[in-house]
């Protein structure tokens, strides 16, 4: 039976181009560099062997057309422990110049950015189930106000912000 998903691979035009954002925003460490033009990463809370790795296919590749002529993948999501990472990770993603919008789903909130080649990812927090209500069987899509959703589960949790 399948246990989740592992890694996903992408083709890039450039790894080391990925491979230095990946570092420098989210926070990744190399696996593996080369020999070749690969390069795989694991998240800096993981257990996995890697989480992603990119494939360089040169700077002359065009854009994805996925979701807009073509099939293929919307985004990845990368998911953070608590609320309060997801707070730091809107700063660090707003200083990187990378966040395209936020959003509330009931289930989780979430973070849109852009990767160096225009590919979506998202930064999202999982909502404790027992707080999903009627949300858990929705597919909700609201505006993001994490100051509120931080006194919220604070309240909610017993937690400080």
């Amino acid at each position: 039976m399948i246990k989740g998903m592992n890694h996903a691979v992408l083709y890039v035009r450039d790894a080391q181009v990925h491979r230095r954002f990946y570092t420098d925003v989210l926070g990744f460490s190399t696996v593996i560099d080369g020999p070749g033009p690969f390069v795989f990463m694991r998240a800096p809370n993981s257990q996995n062997h890697h989480d992603i790795a990119f494939f360089s296919i040169g700077e002359g590749a065009g854009a994805s057309e996925a979701g807009r002529s073509t099939v293929g993948m919307y985004h990845l999501a990368w998911e953070v422990e608590t609320l309060a990472e997801l707070v730091e990770m809107e700063k660090r993603l707003t200083a990187a110049g990378v966040l395209t919008g936020g959003s509330d789903h009931g289930g989780n909130k979430s973070l849109y950015c852009m990767d160096p080649d225009g590919l979506e990812f998202e930064v999202m927090w999982l909502v404790p189930p027992e707080f999903w209500g009627e949300a858990e069987n929705q597919a909700i899509v609201e505006p993001l106000d994490l100051a509120a959703d931080q006194k919220k589960f604070a309240e909610l949790m017993g937690i400080g912000t």
